[in-house]
C-alpha cells in the first residue's frame, strides 16, 4: 500500500473515531478528499528565530503529520492561556491535530489549533502533512445531534470551496477565517 493511501485511512480513521466519540457512526468521513503535502524549510544558521511557516490552522478536519525527528521547530497556540508552545519531535510518532472544518463541524465541541514553524537550528526541516479536507459534495455543517439548546448552531452550513476561497481573499490563515462564518447567534 502507498504511503498517501496508508495516511489517508489512519486519519479518515481517526476522523471517524473522533465521530464515534460522539455518537455517530464510523463510515462518516468516508468519501473526504485529502491531501498530502511535503514540507522543507531551508534553515540555515543565519536563520535561527526566523518563523518558516507563519501562524496558522489547518483548513480541513484531522490532519496527520509526520514531523522531522531530528530538528525541532513545530509550536502551538494553548487554546485557553493563548501561549505559543513547543512541540517537541518524539521519533517513531504522528502527530495529530484539528482544523476548521473539526471546529465547524463539532460546533465548537473540537478546537483548532493555531500553529507555526519556527528555526530552532539551523539544518534543513521537513515533514509530510496528510489533510482531510472535506465532503467532495455538499455543505459542512455540524450534524443536528450536536445543535441544541445549550448548543446553537455556530457556524452557517458551507462547501469545502467556499471556505478555501474566504480564507485566500481575507488573507486570513488563521481561524479567523472561520469567525467570518459564524452565525448571528
Amino acid at each position: 500500500m502507498w504511503y498517501i493511501e496508508a495516511i489517508h485511512e489512519l486519519a479518515i480513521t481517526i476522523g471517524s473515531r473522533l465521530g464515534e466519540s460522539m455518537g455517530f457512526c464510523s463510515d462518516l468521513f468516508k468519501g473526504w478528499q485529502c491531501q498530502l503535502r511535503l514540507n522543507k524549510y531551508h534553515f540555515s544558521p543565519q536563520t535561527v528565530g526566523l518563523t518558516g511557516a507563519l501562524m496558522h490552522s489547518d483548513a480541513g478536519f484531522p490532519t496527520v503529520v509526520h514531523d522531522d525527528e531530528m530538528i525541532n521547530g513545530l509550536k502551538a497556540v494553548d487554546n485557553k492561556s493563548g501561549v505559543l508552545f513547543p512541540i517537541d519531535p518524539t521519533p517513531g510518532t504522528l502527530l495529530v491535530n484539528v482544523g476548521d472544518l473539526g471546529m465547524a463541524w463539532s460546533n465548537g465541541r473540537f478546537c483548532n489549533v493555531n500553529h507555526r514553524v519556527q528555526c530552532n537550528d539551523g539544518k534543513i526541516r521537513t515533514s509530510m502533512a496528510c489533510f482531510v479536507l472535506g465532503p467532495k459534495e455538499g455543505k459542512m455543517e455540524a450534524p443536528l445531534e450536536l445543535v441544541d439548546t445549550e448548543h446553537s448552531r455556530l457556524f452557517i452550513p458551507f462547501t469545502f470551496r467556499e471556505y478555501m476561497s474566504l480564507r485566500i481573499s481575507t488573507k486570513l490563515p488563521t481561524s479567523e477565517a472561520l469567525q467570518l462564518l459564524q452565525t448571528a447567534s
